[in-house]
């Protein structure tokens, strides 16, 4: 007897397949998506996605173009190009790689690559091309930032019921608000540790990049590799669990950059704490300290539809800790989390309540 979700990805791939081929012949083509990559000196992962797009519309008047383009639902116009070739060039070699079964383009290719950032090149078997920025972290980087979005980098006074729907589709990034300073602790985070990565690991779809990349510019946020995830079925589930999703990309960052210690920013609404917590936990010594940003108890109702509660103290299987800080905004998490990295601080540009600095009961248990 076949498991029920492998029924669901049978349908979607079928409808997938029927829609694209109408679209074809009415001209849609496909076009390479481009998303941030990474690797290291030897290996780099290319992530991006291949689509059937409809051709740009010129009778339309240019402010009208770009208002379309620039509302979410536009993101929605293509269709998954599943299974088909696509050319990525890297330096003075080609490599024919191939789309999965949602069109997208995961896979790690062996490269020789100085560190830094680099453009790789990646075209659709139309000719279409796009350009694939790809971060190369030095062998010798020990410092790094795994970041959440939704809640800790960006807000939206909205119920979490319909806040992936109204920005998916609606929402300008200009009307989405950044949370104060977090783009600033990033910065200074950065700065002290030259080619350090900042991963940005959420439960977001891939189909909000357009919006996530404006967004992040426009406020200032440090170019990383956006870690996104999938809506529809899996062969083991009806729909794709966010919560697996974050995990596993965190392991697998684990794997790939084994002397890095991260710091890892997330907000208390949700899963974070505790898979930060699990992080440490099975990767001893990687985690310098975790920063969790505390939503207030409007943004927890309407986020979350939960009147937020006195939280009790995380128990303690093993005796050591990782610093945990809690505060309102970057500014306020700034004072503190410089302290336990070590860095001079200059006078922060406001003064704030201080958020707390929990070594005690409370603080992520490590081994």
């Amino acid at each position: 007897m076949r498991h029920g979700p492998a029924i669901g990805v049978r349908v979607t791939d079928f409808v997938t397949r029927r829609i694209g081929a109408v679209l074809r012949r009415r001209g849609w083509r496909e076009k390479p998506v481009p998303f941030v990559g990474y690797g290291t000196e030897e290996r780099i992962r290319v992530l991006g996605r291949l689509v059937l797009s409809p051709a740009d519309d010129k009778r339309l008047p240019s402010h009208a173009a770009a208002w379309l383009h620039r509302r979410g639902w536009r993101n929605f116009l293509a269709l998954p190009a599943p299974h088909r070739p696509v050319r990525l060039t890297v330096g003075s070699r080609t490599l024919i790689l191939r789309t999965d079964r949602r069109g997208y383009v995961d896979l790690t290719v062996t490269a020789r690559l100085e560190p830094g950032w680099h453009r790789l090149r990646l075209s659709a078997a139309n000719g279409s091309t796009t350009e694939v920025p790809v971060q190369v972290i030095a062998a010798d980087t020990a410092f790094g930032i795994i970041s959440d979005i939704d809640d800790t980098i960006i807000t939206t006074w909205l119920p979490r019921l319909f806040l992936a729907a109204w920005n998916s589709f609606f929402q300008l990034e200009g009307n989405r608000q950044a949370v104060p300073g977090m783009a600033r602790m990033y910065q200074r985070l950065l700065a002290e540790h030259p080619g350090a990565p900042i991963f940005y690991v959420s439960t977001g779809t891939w189909t909000s990049i357009h919006f996530l990349n404006r967004f992040m510019t426009r406020h200032g946020y440090p170019r990383g590799a956006m870690l996104l995830t999938d809506w529809g079925p899996t062969t083991t589930a009806w729909m794709r669990s966010g919560t697996d999703h974050k995990r596993d990309a965190m392991a697998r960052l684990a794997r790939d950059f084994p002397r890095i210690g991260w710091v890892m920013i997330g907000d208390d609404g949700q899963h974070d704490p505790e898979l930060y917590e699990e992080f440490a936990q099975n990767h001893p010594g990687r985690v310098r300290a975790v920063v969790l940003r505390t939503l207030s108890p409007t943004e927890q109702i309407l986020a979350h539809s939960t009147v937020p509660l006195v939280a009790e103290p995380h128990r303690a299987r093993h005796p050591r800790r990782v610093p945990s800080l809690r505060g309102a905004d970057g500014d306020d998490l700034w004072p503190a989390l410089a302290d336990v990295l070590g860095i001079e601080t200059e006078q922060p540009p406001r003064r704030r309540r201080a958020p707390r600095h929990r070594r005690g009961p409370g603080s992520l248990a490590m081994p």
